[in-house]
């Protein structure tokens, strides 16, 4: 089955998105995750072994409006990514656009449903502007809904993971 491009270039970031928590993961834990590939619709994004054992990842990007995600990407987007934006393109504060935007992700992503025994969701902070000190501020507004499929939830705290991963799911008391 021959990808489109747009296909092609998500495939991509979501590859450079599970090597870069991977990286972070296993230089924070000490455990070892190796080996990533890509699953069908069906399953979730990649898979890899986390001290041999299997674990599937669902990759999501954090954008702040539809405009910046332009910006950032340097294209245009696809319907169904404008329409998760939209919405955020009238809030104003960056914090605030910050908080929304993860909020949405976290609300869409818990609604689905993945034929896998062990699934962690990744959220890798596009937006240039956010940093791993500005998502921790909000940690405490941050909305993880009750009930969601995954095992855990982290976040990518920048584009380049220059500033590590942020665990927002199962919290550490802080």
């Amino acid at each position: 089955m021959k990808l489109s491009s747009s296909e092609q270039e998500k495939m991509a970031l979501e590859h450079q998105a599970a090597k870069i928590f991977m990286a972070a993961y296993e230089h924070d834990s000490g455990l070892e995750i190796r080996h990533l590939w890509h699953n069908r619709p069906s399953k979730p994004d990649v898979s890899c072994r986390l001290e041999g054992k299997r674990l599937d990842m669902e990759i999501a990007h954090l954008y702040g409006t539809e405009l910046e995600a332009k910006q950032i990407l340097g294209r245009d987007l696809n319907e169904g990514t404008c329409l998760e934006l939209r919405n955020l393109d009238i809030v104003t504060q960056p914090d605030e656009r910050l908080l929304k935007a993860l909020n949405r992700i976290l609300a869409n992503k818990s609604q689905k449903q993945y034929r896998s025994q062990r699934v962690w969701l990744v959220i890798r902070n596009a937006h240039p502007a956010w940093d791993r000190a500005q998502i921790e501020a909000l940690r405490d507004k941050i909305d993880v809904p009750p009930t969601h499929p995954f095992e855990q939830i982290w976040m990518v705290g920048d584009w380049a993971g220059e500033s590590g991963i942020i665990k927002l799911f199962p919290c550490a008391i802080h």
